[in-house]
């Protein structure tokens, strides 16, 4: 109800937000500016910053943090802190269109909502602009020289986040207009960074400390529900979770059981800052 409400605000300001979802190193950031100069999109959200203008004009990188786990909080503006500082800017700034690079589409819609914009109106996918053999090289750099991308001039990472500076690519857009007239082709300027993280190799959490929280959870929220079994499951764009449980009987599954769903949700991602992209509870018993 109340991200409803929020879209209907900026609905009336004429704001309309975009996204671009793929999996982690498939070359998002890359095309980032070509998706933004077909559509004419104002700004780009890319891991933690907030651009304009090839500037880094509120937030901070994802790409700046010494580990993993702290770059995906960065990246989903976990900090308060942060996440004020660049919705400040957003609703102080006249702006039309915005584009956010995320890992899955619940990611892009966590986005949304903690920067308090509205959800995504129109999710472009990796595979959409990029060929199956561009996709697989930029895994292929990702995976053996950690390499990242920011959509930004070299200037701006250097004097930002100089430390974790690698390189800078140089690509020509021609901007199609739809008229007999041909527009010269502008030079845009992308950094290429190795993170610390990167060089020091992922952080992941076990099977079996992901299942802890989650009995450690359901504890909290209603000690009478056994837990059965725990299956977790992962991927670039997350964690699932399937909970076999047993409830007493009485319980009101319809709220109850879906308020215990999110509980589990909000839990984990809140001291762990992983994206849980679903958690299926399934009620095996009920019990006297």
């Amino acid at each position: 109800m109340v991200h409803f409400l929020v879209d209907i605000i900026w609905f009336w300001r004429g704001v309309r937000v975009f996204a671009l979802v793929g999996e982690s190193g498939t070359g998002k950031s890359f095309r980032a500016k070509l998706v933004s100069q077909k559509f004419n999109i104002d700004l780009i959200i890319d891991d933690g910053v907030l651009i304009k203008n090839e500037a880094i004009v509120a937030g901070r990188s994802a790409k700046r943090e010494k580990n993993y786990m702290a770059a995906v909080k960065t990246a989903l503006f976990h900090d308060k802190t942060h996440r004020d500082e660049v919705a400040r800017y957003l609703q102080r700034h006249r702006w039309k269109k915005i584009l956010l690079i995320g890992t899955s589409d619940r990611m892009v819609l966590k986005i949304a909502e903690r920067l308090q914009i509205p959800h995504p109106s129109k999710i472009i996918k990796i595979e959409d602009i990029a060929s199956r053999d561009d996709i697989e090289r930029a895994i292929q750099s990702r995976k053996v020289e950690g390499k990242h991308v920011i959509p930004v001039p070299a200037i701006e990472v250097k004097r930002s986040y100089p430390r974790i500076f690698y390189d800078s690519i140089r690509v020509f857009l021609q901007k199609n207009t739809g008229t007999n007239i041909i527009n010269p082709p502008k030079l845009y300027e992308k950094s290429v960074v190795r993170p610390e993280f990167s060089k020091r190799g992922r952080i992941a959490i076990a099977e079996s400390a992901l299942s802890q929280m989650v009995i450690h959870c359901v504890a909290e929220f209603n000690n009478a529900i056994r837990i059965q079994k725990i299956t977790v499951k992962s991927d670039s764009q997350g964690y699932r979770l399937t909970v076999v449980i047993a409830v007493p009987f009485g319980t009101q599954l319809s709220g109850n059981i879906h308020k215990l769903q999110q509980y589990i949700i909000d839990s984990i991602e809140r001291y762990t800052g992983i994206l849980i992209e679903e958690v299926n509870l399934i009620i095996d018993t009920v019990s006297n």
